[in-house]
């Protein structure tokens, strides 16, 4: 059981008529033999009671206590003339917890049988007549999530349930209408509401909806409160600083699915508060922590507790998420209509300090599990494998207009500047993007390097973070259109938002960057085949800051500290009917020990879709 307190019913299914003596030759021992079996298997009907209403006063005294029997030892009695006492040591599991105590069985010898004496205190050595055990459990304080600095992230929060309180309806109100009106109010579907309103019982609270409480002052109309049954009712709930925040990773927390009680093997019960998705249901386990449970002995003047376990709070999970730059990365998306992420990472110790998806994103984990082309911003990997190839950054390339691979014509985006064409650059090429200078250079990159280029920088070498992460993937080409695709970041070349930000953070750091968001988790990272160099690492470095200097992102140059970038566009989908492809838009930079990725799933250009979100996350 977790998150409630809940008394547990068993309902007893023992019988016997009349007394039974079992003959006890020269002792008690078969008799005592008897009762610790019937004891431990909850089956009383062969032990020799003395009384005919044993078996029935048993049950009620343990039926609170669940569906749960004890194991119960008994040791050598002390016979004296017709009368025998013996010691019972009884176990039982509660929740996983023992509860371990001894009590006294009187037996007395009529007609040379043996008879157990039945009393209350066979069963719990304080009881007396007219009482019986219940069981109560306590919820356990779920386990925080916490960002950087040990900041809460997912604490308890304030929170309003709204709905009909079925006690507050009087016989003149019509319960269909109230539902129907309070679901009007709050903008939830009125038909399902109406329905689960008839169904529930008589004194039931049906909830239509759970709010913040910041949210409920202005959600909420002031006709609510008119609408007879209306209630408004005060809780907690373990929630992120904003509904969003980071929403697709850390998940939800509410009452358990049929799907989970059902996959749980008895440890969920129906009710039960566990996590529902992200983090919060990969760790539940040590989020949940240990109910606390409480046996009563009930039925006297006073309920007395006989034992208690306090309930061991959840434990905190710890996370490297910064709640400012998560918030800032938030705020930037909030706008964005189609699928959109930001993620940034500190090169130094690749902490992932923000992994935000946008509105657009609908929910899914646009930020470390997206799937996409990357487009140019790949081409700090293809130049990262021309480097090894022997061009450095003031080789010459040529940057035509269009160039054809195999029947295949590539060309540059379409406000590439003309100022940009012939004979360039490896470092113009790349802060101006030119797609042809590279696609003409694939004669220099061999088989294989592209990949060993990209897992180099952190790119397509899969690890298990603790949460879904895709690393992207760098195959091997189908022919030669496809490989001259794959230098600009399109072919079959896909990377994730994470991943682009993993491929910065390595140019910064100068080595290839694990991703951390669990600090406690220890993942061992595959080694590169061929490790970034230092001097690779400068080389790369000095092609993004041409990009801001002396290319497509040169609106980041007024930025504080030493800024890097790269644009990217790359097309999907299906032509329109200009016959243009949709594409995404991307930008990756580098500020400092900062590492940046922007995607927005369809957009008009890196600089101009990517680009101002970028700005206003990095300003």
């Amino acid at each position: 059981m977790r998150s409630r307190l809940a008394v547990l019913v068993l309902a007893g299914s023992l019988t016997l008529s009349g007394c039974q003596l079992i003959d006890g030759g020269e002792g008690p021992d078969a008799a005592l033999e008897s009762l610790a079996e019937g004891l431990s298997s909850g089956d009383l009907s062969g032990v020799p009671f003395d009384s005919p209403d044993a078996v029935a006063a048993h049950a009620t005294v343990v039926e609170g206590l669940g569906d749960v029997t004890p194991s119960v030892e008994v040791a050598d009695a002390e016979v004296t003339d017709d009368t025998a006492t013996a010691p019972l040591t009884w176990t039982w599991e509660l929740d996983g917890q023992p509860w371990a105590y001894e009590t006294t069985a009187d037996l007395t010898r009529v007609e040379d049988a043996w008879q157990v004496e039945w009393a209350p205190s066979l069963v719990e050595p304080s009881l007396v007549e007219g009482e019986h055990l219940t069981l109560t459990r306590t919820a356990a304080e779920r386990g925080q999530i916490l960002g950087a600095g040990e900041r809460a992230i997912v604490a308890p929060r304030d929170v309003v349930r709204l709905g009909l309180d079925k006690t507050k309806l009087t016989a003149t109100d019509d319960l269909a209408t109230s539902a129907r009106a309070i679901a009007t109010a709050l903008s939830v579907r009125p038909g399902p509401f109406v329905k689960q309103a008839e169904a529930a019982g008589d004194k039931a609270f049906v909830e239509a909806i759970v709010l913040r409480a910041e949210e409920a002052t202005t959600a909420v109309p002031p006709a609510y409160a008119e609408i007879p049954g209306a209630v408004s009712l005060a809780d907690q709930q373990h929630l992120a600083p904003s509904r969003g925040f980071a929403a697709p990773i850390l998940g939800s927390v509410g009452e358990a699915t049929a799907e989970i009680v059902e996959e749980s093997g008895g440890s969920v019960e129906a009710g039960d508060v566990v996590g529902l998705s992200g983090l919060q249901a990969r760790y539940d386990d040590e989020l949940t922590g240990t109910p606390g449970l409480t046996v009563i002995a009930a039925g006297a003047d006073n309920d007395r507790a006989v034992h208690d376990v306090a309930p061991v709070d959840g434990t905190p999970l710890q996370t490297t998420l910064d709640i400012d730059l998560q918030t800032k990365a938030e705020q930037a998306l909030s706008t964005v209509g189609p699928a959109s992420a930001v993620v940034a990472i500190r090169p130094s110790d690749g902490a992932i300090l923000a992994a935000a998806s946008g509105p657009g994103s609908k929910g899914l984990n646009t930020a470390t599990f997206g799937q996409y082309a990357p487009g140019s911003t790949f081409k700090v990997v293809t130049s990262l494998a021309l480097l090894r190839a022997g061009v450095r950054p003031e080789d010459t390339l040529e940057c035509a207009p269009t160039t054809v691979v195999d029947g295949k014509s590539f060309k540059n985006y379409d406000d590439y500047p003309s100022s940009g064409l012939g004979t360039i650059t490896l470092r113009q090429a790349v802060a101006n993007s030119c797609n042809t200078a590279f696609i003409s250079s694939r004669s220099l990159v061999e088989d294989g390097a592209l990949a060993e280029a990209a897992a180099a920088l952190g790119l397509g070498v899969d690890h298990d973070l603790g949460f879904p992460a895709y690393f992207g993937q760098v195959p091997p080409p189908e022919g030669e259109t496809e490989a001259a695709a794959d230098l600009i970041g399109q072919g079959k070349v896909l990377a994730s938002p994470l991943a682009m930000a993993t491929v910065a953070a390595s140019v910064a750091a100068g080595r290839a960057v694990l991703p951390e968001l669990l600090p406690s988790l220890d993942v061992a990272q595959t080694a590169p085949a061929e490790p970034l160099t230092g001097a690779e690492a400068s080389a790369l470095q000095e092609l993004m800051r041409a990009v801001v200097t002396d290319g497509s992102g040169s609106f980041l140059a007024d930025l504080p500290g030493q800024v890097g970038a790269k644009t990217g566009t790359a097309e999907y989908g299906s032509p329109d009917a200009s016959g243009s492809l949709p594409t995404h838009t991307w930008m990756i930079a580098t500020q400092d020990d900062l590492a940046v990725a922007v995607f927005v799933e369809t957009g008009e250009s890196g600089s101009r879709t990517a680009g101002p979100i970028l700005e206003a996350f990095l300003s």
